[in-house]
C-alpha cells in the first residue's frame, strides 16, 4: 500500500474517528446512530493511521507529499 492520505488530512481523520467512536459510545443514540457513528469513526480512524485510503486510491487522490528521492 503507498500513502494517499497526508498532510493535514491525516491528523484531521484521526480526530474525527475518535470523536466519533465516542459519539457512538457516550451520546445515547439509537442502535442504528450508534452503529453508524462506530464504523465512520474506525474508518476515519483507521486510514488515517496507516495513511491509506481505498475509496481515495479508486478516487484517484492523493494527499500524501511526494517522496524525495534523495537526489539534488
Amino acid at each position: 500500500m503507498t500513502c494517499n492520505v497526508g498532510g493535514v488530512e491525516r491528523p484531521i481523520r484521526i480526530v474525527l474517528g475518535i470523536v466519533l467512536l465516542g459519539i457512538g459510545a457516550f451520546a445515547g443514540l439509537p442502535p442504528w446512530g450508534a452503529g453508524i457513528a462506530f464504523v465512520v469513526g474506525a474508518v476515519a480512524l483507521v486510514t488515517g493511521a496507516i495513511g491509506f485510503c481505498p475509496a481515495w486510491k479508486l478516487l484517484g487522490i492523493n494527499t500524501c507529499p511526494p517522496a524525495s528521492t534523495g537526489k539534488p
